[in-house]
């Protein structure tokens, strides 16, 4: 009967952790005052110039191919926006600095490359236009 207990106790948590798990992923949060800000040396790219769509990914990440074509929706939908892809197992040093942990990670930034918003995960489309609204100098998309 004990045995029962425990698959039913481990059961229950595995769904806690899944649900909660599912309606954080791809959730674009504020980066606060406290906001690293990257260059063009970082990126191994030119900024946009209006704002800048980041994305870290690997080889094998499902993800990682949705949110490009995502991301370079949204791109080419607002004038003045570029998206720089980067491999994360290449720019561990980046990885590090800035506490992806994991892929995708798309980061909004600014004209200036000041990060704005960060979201782990597979970003809707709309949530990317939302989160660009407000790394926009004059605050449209």
């Amino acid at each position: 009967m004990t045995g029962l207990w425990v698959a039913l106790a481990t059961l229950a948590l595995g769904t806690v952790i899944g649900v909660v798990r599912l309606r954080r992923d791809g959730r674009v949060r504020d980066m606060g005052q406290d906001a690293d800000r990257l260059t063009p040396a970082d990126l191994g790219a030119g900024l946009g110039e209006r704002a800048t769509l980041v994305q870290f990914s690997t080889a094998f990440c499902q993800p990682c191919r949705a949110t490009r074509r995502v991301l370079a929706d949204v791109s080419g939908l607002v004038p003045g926006v570029a998206h720089v892809e980067i491999d994360a197992e290449s720019r561990l040093d980046l990885v590090r600095r800035l506490d992806i942990l994991r892929t995708p990670t798309v980061l909004v930034l600014d004209a200036s490359g000041t990060i704005v918003k960060k979201a782990a995960g597979l970003p809707r489309k709309a949530d990317v236009l939302a989160a660009l609204s407000t790394a926009l100098p004059d605050g449209t998309s």
